[in-house]
């Protein structure tokens, strides 16, 4: 009768062990662009690559701070994600993904190049990116129910000003993209946040050397990554149910 009796507790146990089980999501794009914008007209942003140059500048270097937001993206925010996440090396190391070629891939306006953490390829997603997600969503359809895009890049952002001279800080975007098997959207979360430096610009030009403009990223970035670690589990809450 005990026998009998505990043959029905496992039993009766399986289905909300099967229910229970977290999906499982694949991050199959982590990049910044390599060069802080202005985001306005193409004269002033050509002007400001002209200036600061930080495009050819060896000593400004993005790659470090995109670490540490992917660093803390793994090991912290995943955590509140309603769904697991891949390991990496089940993505960036699988054949079909290491031999696709991404639309789009590597080449951005302005000839803006995308710094990717190492093993993954830069791939676009949003307007007119559709053939992209359902690429890498069918890719991984057998080992996860979704796919995440994510995204930082940097740009300035005129505050306040008197008699064309303007204070301006750098502004750090993510945005982050989950689309489900079939390629279609779950979510899109942009988050951004400002630097604490501020720097000056004489009408849309900052005047700013080219060296100070990183510890501005950083800035912008570390105010970024800790209001999305307040925010995280919030935004992304429902998003197992929709895959």
């Amino acid at each position: 009768m005990r026998l009998i009796f505990l043959c029905l507790i496992l039993i009766s146990s399986i289905p909300q062990a099967i229910f229970s089980q977290k999906k499982k999501v694949a991050v199959v794009t982590f990049y910044t662009n390599k060069s802080v914008h202005l985001g306005f007209d193409v004269a002033t942003e050509l002007l400001t690559k002209e200036i600061l140059d930080v495009n050819e500048n060896k000593d400004f270097n993005l790659a470090p701070i995109l670490e540490q937001y992917h660093d803390r993206f793994f090991n912290e925010y995943a955590a509140d994600f309603p769904f697991d996440l891949l390991p990496e090396n089940e993505v960036v190391e699988n054949p079909d993904y290491i031999n696709f070629q991404p639309k789009y891939e590597s080449k951005k306006l302005f000839d803006y190049f995308a710094v990717t953490i190492k093993g993954y390829k830069y791939i676009y997603e949003g307007f007119m990116g559709k053939e992209n997600e359902v690429a890498v969503a069918k890719m991984f359809a057998d080992k996860a129910d979704g796919v995440l895009f994510v995204n930082v890049d940097f740009s300035f952002d005129r505050t306040y000003g008197i008699a064309g001279v303007y204070n301006m800080k750098v502004l750090a975007t993510t945005r982050i993209s989950l689309y489900n098997k079939e390629g279609e959207k779950v979510f899109v979360v942009r988050e951004r946040a400002r630097s604490k430096q501020n720097a000056t610009s004489l009408g849309m030009v900052p005047m700013i050397e080219p060296q100070e403009v990183l510890p501005m990223c950083e800035s912008a970035l570390l105010e970024l990554m800790n209001d999305l670690k307040k925010r995280i589990k919030k935004i992304t809450r429902n998003a197992a149910k929709k895959l």
